[in-house]
């Protein structure tokens, strides 16, 4: 009977077994699934974030380049206002993704550039400002 017995409880643990490995492939197929949709997905954020933010300072830079010759007082204070723009952007932790700053940076960015484009009525959405290749045919 003892041979019976351990034959059927091969039968019926087998379930519990393959269901705990199953479910140890299952974790570690997800767990590494997971990682590389991570990467991707930050890698695709970062590198808009990047775009944004080099925007903003090549941005800053020319119409400092622009004004700089200009005397008059509201030209000064659109140049004390680019010059604090680029301090901004250049003083920001935006190399490291790690930073809990990070996104309170980028939000004085954004508010401060949306202040420099009203002193110098321009357009303020960033996107205004990107050019697609949609439409385009060569």
């Amino acid at each position: 009977m003892s041979t019976h017995d351990d034959l059927f409880d091969g039968i019926f643990l087998a379930e519990e077994r393959f269901r705990g490995e199953g479910y140890s492939e299952g974790f570690e197929s997800g767990k590494s699934r997971g990682l590389l949709e991570g990467r991707r997905h930050g890698a695709c954020h970062g590198a808009k974030l990047s775009t944004e933010i080099s925007f903003y300072h090549g941005f800053a830079i020319t119409w400092k380049c622009l004004l700089q010759n200009n005397t008059d007082n509201k030209s000064r204070k659109r140049l004390k206002a680019l010059d604090t723009l680029m301090t901004l952007v250049q003083s920001s932790p935006h190399d490291d993704p790690q930073s809990a700053a990070l996104q309170e940076d980028v939000e004085k960015i954004r508010a401060k550039f949306r202040q420099v484009c009203s002193m110098l009525n321009a357009p303020t959405d960033f996107k205004d400002y990107i050019k697609t290749s949609e439409g385009t045919s060569f």
